[in-house]
């Protein structure tokens, strides 16, 4: 308990929270890696995964894939990447991309394959062409699980996100590790709330993205 008071008292300090190394800045950085890897692996991941869940092809390697890279270990394939690129963001980068790719390309393909077949089956009978099939009505019908996908991603790397202080960047992990490094615990329980705080953020926002855009909200 004592630990948990001096950890607000730490977050409560207005001195944590301005400079280059406050907690503004640094939450910022977390959030800033934390879209990038998201958004860079959706960039990979979505049309993968739309062609996948159209098409049939290659679906027991799209499910290897997403279930393989998802036992990786995270702070091993951190420090790996640390090594072969060197110090600086581009090992912890390329790491969140890997870790955030299976759920993306999981949700990508799970939500084409999900798409009533009854309007899919219509869509082709009215005359429209595959990728008109795939982008006008595989697509939105399953977009939530999309959504789905990108938000447990969004939560994987976020929890990752922490270890990139590890290799020299910044983010909340910087507190954790200097915390460590201190012995000073209310901080390294002050950072780990933030974290807990930002996923629980994105977590309802990303809920709320999946109920508003429900196939089930337009009956």
């Amino acid at each position: 308990m004592n630990f948990l008071i001096e950890a607000f008292a730490w977050l409560a300090d207005p001195t944590h929270w301005g400079g280059p190394n406050g907690i503004g800045v640094r939450l910022g950085e977390h959030l800033a890696y934390s879209v990038a890897g998201v958004a860079l692996a959706c960039v990979i991941a979505i049309p993968a995964g739309w062609w996948v869940g159209h098409s049939g092809r290659l679906r027991g390697l799209a499910v290897g894939i997403s279930g393989g890279a998802r036992a990786l270990p995270t702070l091993g394939l951190v420090t790996l990447l640390g090594i072969l690129f060197g110090i600086g963001l581009i090992g912890p980068m390329v790491a969140f991309v890997i870790l955030a790719l299976p759920s993306v390309l999981a949700g990508a393909y799970s939500g084409v394959e999900a798409a009533d077949r009854q309007a899919v089956d219509g869509a082709r009978a009215s005359g429209m062409t595959e990728f008109q099939v795939l982008t006008k009505v595989e697509v939105p019908l399953g977009f939530p699980l999309l959504v789905g996908g990108i938000r447990s991603a969004f939560l994987q790397v976020i929890a990752t996100a922490t270890l990139a202080a590890y290799v020299g960047s910044g983010g909340l992990g910087r507190f954790l590790f200097l915390g460590l490094k201190t012995q000073d615990y209310a901080q390294m329980l002050a950072a780990s709330l933030l974290v807990v705080a930002l996923a629980l953020v994105i977590d309802v926002t990303f809920a709320a993205i999946q109920r508003l855009t429900s196939p089930a909200r337009f009956r």
